[in-house]
């Protein structure tokens, strides 16, 4: 009976554990996803590659 209860007990930490660290990370990704990519600054100091319409092949 004690063996029993001392398992519920390790199981509910275990799943409350499982629930912050899956909050947590998602807090995290979320952050990462409404973040902007590149500032125009950064954006600017990379050419843009276009494609040619006769080879097909992407040049700057």
């Amino acid at each position: 009976m004690i063996l029993w209860a001392a398992s519920t007990v390790a199981a509910f930490a275990v799943a409350y554990l499982a629930r912050r660290e899956y909050q947590r990370v998602n807090a995290e990704l979320e952050e990462a996803r409404l973040s902007p990519v590149a500032s125009k600054a950064e954006r600017a100091q990379h050419p843009t590659l276009r494609r040619d319409p006769r080879t097909g092949i992407y040049t700057l």
